[in-house]
């Protein structure tokens, strides 16, 4: 798939005591992606204000939307989003969205299905697909939540009352399939870098025991994406301790970034065609 990357060092949505790694984060993937195929989103130095919305940061995040939504209406081919905190990924989804009905696979330690009344921390990226979901962008039905595994007990409610599907890692492609059979058009693949087990990947805000492995995510991807073309993704939460540290955990994330852009396969071709004899 040709893709174009859009940056977003976007880190007023978290909730961890050092958010700012998250830039950090962010550039050292940039600094690994094609300058000419890579659009850096400008985010604002200040923290932000709540605006009375009881999402912390909300102004700065507010604005980051508006220039990330601009950002991806100049592109012309599908745009894997590089954050930065989960909060990304509302403009991201949106922009799909607008194509179609989206399959949103959304592979996260974390559900995100908080809202501002039920967060216990205030922090957008824990509320940011409740938000998608809210707005109409993508329907509970066409959610699959993969890898998470950490739900607070407002979010355990929502993926019940709202019939959110909870899909073991090796039945993505399946569940893709199906809904592409009901007549979803585009797909959508979110990967907090914390849905991979600590052991594997540690530069991340939140780790999470009992994660997927690596090799498990790229052979999910692959799998949702042999069900439907890919229409746009993010890979979000990278939060490196170091310089060090970045330079051992990005390796494993150009893995993701490959499964998520490696050419289509080819349709094959027909056992009973006939003959050119």
């Amino acid at each position: 798939m040709a893709a174009h990357f859009v940056v977003v060092p976007q880190w007023q949505g978290s909730g961890a005591e050092r958010a700012m790694r998250l830039v950090d984060g962010a550039e050292a993937i940039r600094g690994d992606l094609p300058a000419s195929a890579t659009t850096l989103v400008e985010v604002p130095l200040e923290a932000g204000d709540a605006e009375q919305t009881g999402v912390h940061r909300w102004s700065s995040l507010r604005i980051v939307r508006e220039r990330q939504t601009a950002a991806l209406a100049a592109i012309g081919s599908p745009a894997i989003t590089i954050g930065g905190d989960c909060g990304v990924e509302l403009a991201a989804v949106e922009h799909v969205a607008r194509a179609g009905r989206t399959v949103l696979v959304w592979a996260d330690a974390h559900a995100d299905l908080n809202t501002p009344t039920s967060s216990p921390s205030g922090a957008f990226h824990g509320m940011v697909l409740r938000s998608i979901i809210d707005h109409g962008i993508v329907a509970p039905a066409d959610v699959l939540l993969v890898g998470t595994r950490d739900l607070d007990p407002a979010e355990e409610h929502a993926v019940e009352s709202l019939g959110i599907a909870l899909v073991a890692i090796g039945e993505v492609g399946a569940a893709v399939a199906e809904r592409a059979a009901e007549g979803a058009t585009e797909l959508y693949v979110h990967v907090d870098l914390d849905v991979i087990d600590p052991s594997e990947f540690a530069g991340v805000g939140f780790p999470t025991p009992f994660g997927t492995t690596i090799t498990e995510l790229v052979g999910a991807i692959g799998a949702a994406r042999a069900a439907l073309p890919l229409s746009g993704a993010g890979v979000t939460e990278f939060a490196p301790a170091s310089a060090a540290a970045a330079g051992d955990d990005l390796p494993s994330i150009l893995r993701v970034i490959s499964a998520l852009t490696r050419p289509e396969p080819a349709p094959a071709a027909a056992a009973d065609a006939p003959s050119a004899g």
